[in-house]
């Protein structure tokens, strides 16, 4: 017993200690491999997206400002030798501002139509919160969600006929909002979620109805939301096609995604001029985008914090 005693004490005396001169060890230092291999693979898959992304809409612009005759003959994404804006001068002499209206007028339509509901439908499913009926509706909503545009175009074609609407641009309108409500009221419900009760209670205190509620608190609370399924429901309205397609056929009612269509002719397609019209045709959503940035930064981050 008394061996064992003194062993320990030998080991844990003074002279077991490193001596003065030499430096304890320090800490285990990571390898630093790893994480620059993680930057290099990130680096490297942000580069391939950008390129993905940047070089379509390069060959888009390039190819817009080259000759017919050059199309065939020059490297696709090389500058062209002698850029020209024919093909623009050539799209906007044509019917091209027609077009560029009706997208306009269905887009702004649709987007007022479906902004305007769903926030009246949002505004009453978060007020009756708890209540079968507010559950039922938001269901209802959702539900929507999972029926695709494809499968049901057979029967909106058909009540299209029956209220006499067809080859108008209001049968473009009506059911693009429609099919627009669904994902702006999950968007608006999420958002006024988060609004305080309180806000609500002082209001009603003071003697403010739904309505007043709706356009003095909520609406204004909830522009950042707004601002967001505007830009989104009008992206999808202004690029859309079936609807364009299967409900309209008069040229004048043309809208642009189908307009495009008409620079093929018998033989074949005026490719440069199809991109002018193409390069034109962006500009109003990408102008829109560009003002309405920050309140769709807003809009995308706020809502969701429950």
């Amino acid at each position: 017993m008394s061996t064992t005693v003194t062993k320990a004490r030998a080991a844990t005396a003074p002279d077991a200690l490193p001596a003065r001169g030499t430096a304890a060890p320090g800490p285990v230092r990571p390898n630093p491999v790893p994480g620059i291999l993680r930057r290099a693979l990130s680096g490297s898959a942000t580069l391939v997206w950008t390129a993905i992304v940047v070089v379509p809409v390069y060959w888009l612009v390039v190819t817009s400002l080259r000759a017919r005759a050059d199309f065939t003959t020059d490297s696709p994404l090389a500058l062209p030798a002698h850029p020209t804006f024919d093909n623009y001068r050539a799209v906007l002499d044509g019917d091209f501002t027609t077009y560029l209206l009706n997208s306009v007028i269905v887009t702004a339509g649709t987007v007022v139509l479906a902004v305007a509901f769903a926030l009246m439908a949002a505004f009453a499913i978060v007020r009756g919160a708890g209540s079968r009926l507010s559950r039922l509706s938001f269901r209802l909503f959702l539900l929507g969600l999972a029926i695709p545009l494809q499968a049901v175009i057979i029967p909106v074609y058909l009540l299209i006929i029956r209220m006499q609407l067809y080859d108008s641009l209001l049968a473009i309108v009506l059911p693009s909002a429609a099919f627009a409500l669904p994902i702006t009221v999950m968007i608006l419900v999420s958002f006024l979620r988060d609004v305080p009760r309180s806000l609500f209670e002082a209001m009603i205190v003071d003697g403010a109805g739904d309505w007043r509620m709706l356009w003095s608190l909520a609406a204004p609370l909830a522009r950042p939301a707004l601002m967001t399924v505007a830009v989104y429901d009008g992206l999808q309205v202004w690029n859309g096609f079936l609807f364009p397609l299967i409900l309209t056929q008069s040229g004048d009612k043309a809208v642009l995604p189908l307009a495009l269509t008409l620079y093929k002719g018998q033989f074949g397609i005026d490719v440069p001029a199809t991109m002018a019209a193409v390069v034109l045709s962006t500009l109003p959503m990408l102008a829109l985008f560009i003002l309405a940035r920050r309140q769709l930064v807003a809009g995308l981050t706020a809502g969701f914090s429950k």
